[in-house]
Order: structure tokens, then sequence, then C-alpha cells
């Protein structure tokens, strides 16, 4: 498997992510991705350092182009806590865990995003504004409500699933409810409302 192909179909999925959901700069992009499956194989049999950067590489690029912040998602073992950057504390309240990630336990993506960030930590868990899934990793448990799916032309990156999902405040107030503008731009409507 090409790493050069899969950073490019990475590149391409993390910008129209940001197309869609047009986030405000320090939200929270929620990262999982299994080089497992990107490979076609069963996630956690068969990682790879050179995919791991390849997808890591990307999406930091496109966090940082957008003033975001990065939480990686590490794999079941980890109980699925989240590599982030220690500055994240300062605006969101997150519970530090003690851990550090290895390509064993935690993943190749989240080992690599520990050794990457300046000043890596790792949370047990953040509400993300929005987020990209490659290899069914379930990075949903940490996405805000509520989730929206993000759909694009390819639903692959090499041999894995590709979800990305955006969210949105929950519309409350009925058919009587009147709601302002989304963050994206769309006006919301209730279902069978005005």
């Amino acid at each position: 498997m090409e790493a050069e192909g899969i950073a490019a179909g990475v590149r391409q999925a993390s910008e129209m992510l940001m197309e869609v959901a047009e986030p405000d700069p320090s939200e929270i992009l929620v990262l999982g991705a299994s080089t497992s499956e990107i490979q076609g194989e069963n996630i956690g049999s068969a990682t790879s350092e050179e995919l791991a950067a390849a997808v890591l590489d990307e999406v930091t690029a496109v966090v940082r182009q957008n003033g975001l912040y990065l939480a990686v998602q590490c794999c079941e073992h980890l109980n699925r806590a989240l590599v982030v950057e220690r500055e994240m504390l300062d605006c969101y309240p997150l519970k530090l865990v003690s851990v550090i990630p290895t390509p064993s336990a935690g993943g190749g993506v989240a080992a690599r995003a520990y050794r990457e960030m300046d000043d890596p930590v790792i949370v047990q868990e953040v509400c993300g504004h929005l987020g990209i899934d490659i290899g069914d990793t379930f990075i949903a448990m940490h996405l805000r409500p509520v989730v929206v799916p993000v759909r694009i032309h390819h639903r692959e990156i090499g041999r894995a699933h590709l979800t990305m999902a955006r969210t949105r405040p929950p519309l409350i107030g009925g058919e009587r409810g009147v709601y302002p503008e989304d963050p994206y731009g769309k006006r919301i409507r209730h279902p069978g409302g005005p």
C-alpha cells in the first residue's frame, strides 16, 4: 500500500470536511484511524508506522490551517482515550489519564501523535465538534450531540471504511420551535415545523 496515495486521500477528505463543516477556530477535530484496516487487515493486527505518518501528517496540516485542536483517539486497549496538546486543557475541561500509547496498545496513529505533538497529554474523553474515522474506530463517543454525517464521493482510505461527521446543537421546542441559522450557515428546521 503506497503511503503517498493514502496521504492524498486523507488530505482530500480532510479538506472536504472543512468545506462542509466550516469549523470555527479552536474547535476540536477527533481523528480515529486504523492503519491495519487501511491495509485491508483486521483492526489492530498490522500496524504500519509509514501509514500512521501519512494519515497524521495530512490531518495535522489541515487542522493547523484551520486553527483547530486535534484529538487522536487511541484503540480500545487504552479505552479509546485521546492524545491532545496540553494547551487544550486551558480551553476545555478535560480529565487527564496516565499512559503512553504504543503501536500495540493505543495504535500506530495515536502513538505517532504522542511522539509528534509539542506537549502531548492523554485525556479520557472529549466532546469534539467534527471527526474523521478511518477504519471503523468508533469516534462518535467523542463527538458532541447531535452528530451529522458528512458524505463525500469516496468512502474509503486504502481498504478502510471512511466516515466523517460534524455536529450541531440539539433542536428543542418541537413544531413551534423557531431556530436560528446553525454555525454552518444553514437554516435549521424541525421536521414538520415552519
